[in-house]
């Protein structure tokens, strides 16, 4: 009798252990969710892939035509950069942006970015220096090629390479075909752009005696909730 006095009342006990595992079980689920949420905005498009629209030809001088074609800007070759500015005010910080590019021809960079990075800016160099640098120009004064952040990679032309950078006031990443290949800490750290690509700032794309394409450009926002 005494033992089944004591399996009756586990029945409901047992219940309520349950009841309790679920309840919390939801609250951090639902509290993942929302820091995934505050983490990850919706993507924006910048571009409709129709007309360059908020974006213009730079004058560096000697540069090549941009335009639309087959749903990406086209950068033609010119003597030394061409490249294409956005017109509108980007994020400073605490954003990502992703693209598609490639090499038409040429033997140099095909995809350099230069974006913002808090007061100040940075260009991802993809290609340089002969095609095969990947860095960051430039940290502490140190271009792409002399930081800690250079790399050295192939490129296959005609082919459409996927590109993703995050930028915090910790830290720039940069991902291609989903491998991260920059991943530098930049606090107290000196953040600028070479000369060569300051009418590409604030947010731009540039290529060096090559033909290039960009398309599918976006942005969101990170590490903070919506409005």
């Amino acid at each position: 009798m005494a033992i089944s006095k004591y399996l009756h009342k586990g029945v409901p006990m047992l219940a309520r252990s349950q009841a309790c595992v679920a309840a919390l079980t939801a609250i951090l689920l639902l509290t993942l969710n929302g820091a995934a949420g505050a983490e990850e905005q919706a993507w924006r498009s910048l571009f409709d892939g129709k007309t360059l629209g908020d974006w213009k030809s730079v004058n560096f001088g000697g540069e090549g035509e941009v335009s639309v074609s087959d749903g990406a800007i086209l950068m033609a070759q010119g003597v030394n950069l061409t490249g294409a500015t956005y017109q509108k005010a980007p994020p400073k910080t605490n954003y990502e942006i992703r693209f598609e590019a490639k090499r038409l021809e040429g033997i140099d960079f095909f995809a350099g970015l230069t974006f913002p990075v808090e007061d100040s800016f940075c260009s991802w160099i993809v290609g340089g220096w002969g095609g095969a640098v990947v860095g960051l120009s430039s940290i502490d004064g140190k271009d792409a090629s002399q930081n800690e952040t250079t790399k050295y990679m192939g490129f296959d032309d005609n082919r459409w390479y996927r590109f993703r950078l995050k930028v915090t006031p910790e830290k720039i990443a940069g991902w291609i075909d989903d491998k991260l290949v920059i991943d530098q800490n930049i606090k107290d750290r000196k953040i600028t752009t070479r000369n060569e690509v300051t009418d590409s700032q604030p947010l731009g794309f540039s290529a060096w005696q090559s033909t290039a394409a960009i398309r599918k450009i976006e942005i969101r926002d990170v590490g903070k909730k919506a409005d």
